[in-house]
């Protein structure tokens, strides 16, 4: 006669089994717990310039979520990302980097102990000597003489910071290589000169005017022979513009002032065609001497500082001849606003606007006339 036993365990027993069994395993091991890398938080890299295959300055930035010590590493990473072949656009340059006299750290706006170098490979650079507490805003700045080369393929790339600390926090963000913008405009030129006259009694450079002119007119009017009889008038000359380099103005005649019958009124002084500016002096008025001296005319201004190869008036009553070839009589190096002036003579620089003389005196012998004329014509160039 045979007998079948059956044993059956059922569910609520095998549940008990395994968890006698567990407890059994972790009293005679112990109890393991696993710690988790957290995240780090507010993870930027700002690029000194997105162009490819150009050095450019990187500015590190995270929140730490938990303490750093001055002992614990950081590793930055900036090839960590696949290109999808198994290799990665590497960044180059970052193997080159033997120090840390290329890298800034502050904390919290605050800079920090300059920190340590550890080591740097070609895709990574790791650091120590950074303290922070949780909450605190951590930057690190490798400048650009660090000579790390961005991509030069265009895309967006993986940066990496790992805090070797007990948590092992890690932290990631991008950033994009692209070509250049280019950023056009036109600046349209500015440049105005205006000629103004002068009233009666005006000063300009130290003397007073004896008649008023307009922008288009300088009448003498009748002579008298004599110091006492001199003749001085003057017109006001302006410039806007915003040439780079400012300005030059210069003045030439296009003849002698002369009569229509031949006779002339010569240049300062005494026919010598002065261009080094000097004290008035009276024409020598001597028959000896020759028509040369018996009447002469020139001109002063108040701009001290000419630019060019213009004369260099230092005061006041210094005049040089009218020439009939241009001569510089007022000039800046810098964009000007048609107004800004000078201290009212040739002992300092009129920048916008200045005032010119024009003086004439003559002696008994100068001849007879009564239409004396030449005409007078003013240059004014910018400079870019």
């Amino acid at each position: 006669m045979f007998v079948y036993s059956t044993n059956t365990v059922d569910v609520t027993q095998r549940v008990v089994a395994t968890l006698v069994a567990c407890a059994l395993v972790m009293a005679s091991i112990g109890v393991y717990q696993t710690a988790h890398a957290a995240n780090l938080t507010f993870v930027s890299n700002t690029l000194s310039t997105s162009e490819p295959n150009v050095a450019s300055a990187h500015t590190i930035l995270f929140t730490a979520t938990n303490d750093i010590g001055p002992t614990e590493n950081i590793t930055i990473t900036w090839d960590s990302q696949d290109d999808g072949t198994g290799a990665t656009q590497d960044f180059g340059g970052i193997g080159s980097i033997s120090d840390t006299s290329d890298v800034l750290v502050s904390v919290n706006l605050a800079a920090a102990t300059q920190p340590t170098f550890e080591s740097a490979d070609a895709d990574s650079l790791e650091i120590s000597g950074v303290t922070a507490t949780a909450g605190q805003t951590v930057e690190i700045e490798v400048a650009d003489t660090a000579a790390i080369i961005n991509p030069t393929v265009l895309d967006s790339y993986e940066i990496q910071i790992d805090v070797a600390n007990t948590e092992n926090d890690i932290g990631r963000t991008r950033v994009v290589i692209l070509d250049q913008v280019v950023v056009s405009a036109i600046v349209p030129t500015i440049f105005e000169f205006v000629v103004e006259g002068l009233a009666t009694t005006t000063d300009v450079n130290g003397e007073v005017t004896t008649g008023s002119s307009t922008a288009t007119e300088i009448p003498f009017g009748v002579i008298e022979a004599g110091p006492l009889g001199a003749k001085l008038m003057g017109q006001q000359l302006s410039v806007e513009t915003n040439a780079d380099n400012g300005f030059t103005v210069s003045v030439e005649s296009d003849g002698p002032l002369a009569s229509s019958f031949g006779a002339d009124i010569d240049s300062f002084f005494d026919a010598t065609d002065e261009t080094t500016p000097s004290v008035w002096d009276s024409p020598d008025g001597t028959l000896a001497f020759g028509e040369d001296g018996w009447g002469h005319w020139g001109m002063t201004t108040e701009d001290g500082t000419t630019t060019g190869t213009g004369p260099n008036f230092t005061g006041t009553d210094q005049y040089i001849a009218v020439l009939q070839t241009p001569t510089i009589i007022f000039g800046h190096t810098s964009v000007c606003d048609g107004t800004t002036t000078g201290a009212g003579d040739a002992s300092d620089d009129d920048l916008c606007l200045t005032q010119v003389g024009y003086k004439v005196e003559i002696t008994p012998l100068q001849e007879a006339g009564d239409d004396y004329t030449t005409n007078l014509m003013y240059i004014a160039t910018p400079r870019f």
